[in-house]
């Protein structure tokens, strides 16, 4: 008589087993934590970036300007990645970026540089480049505006 010998569930099973227990504590879970670890602190710091002083100013800016509303429409909002620099340390900084915005007829990218002195900013740049045409809008006709030294 033949005898059959069949696998244990472990030799049957092993490929999916030790990834997800066989470490100790999982291997699977260690990966998972990683991910939503990095996930998260890439939520956090575009957060931070959006609810950042100067990128509101500039949003609300661009939100009053009937010029960049007759280019790029009603509903004007941030979308993509923002790029650039922003840097605060107790009450000065600095802010050096360039947001992708976009309303119901067109797309453009809004532009600020400025500085933080004793706790209040003054801007350099602030002004939308629109996609279609490459003109730039001037938001700070009547703000106070950083002199050329």
């Amino acid at each position: 008589m033949d005898e059959k010998h069949e696998k244990s569930w472990f030799g049957r099973n092993w490929m999916w087993a030790v990834p997800v227990g066989g470490c100790g504590c999982g291997c699977l879970l260690i990966v998972l934590f990683f991910v939503f670890g990095i996930g998260a602190a890439i939520f956090g710091v575009s957060k931070m970036i959006d609810n950042a002083t100067p990128i509101e100013y500039a949003m609300e800016q661009v939100r009053n300007n009937e010029k960049v509303i007759s280019l790029l429409g009603d509903n004007i909002e941030k979308y993509g990645i923002p790029s650039g620099n922003i840097s605060l340390r107790n009450n000065d900084g600095d802010v050096d970026f360039s947001i992708p915005i976009r309303g119901s007829k067109g797309e453009g990218t809004l532009i600020v540089k400025g500085i933080k002195t004793d706790g209040e900013w003054v801007y350099e740049d602030l002004y939308v480049r629109i996609k279609e045409t490459q003109e730039e809008i001037n938001l700070l006709e009547n703000e106070k505006v950083l002199e050329s030294i």
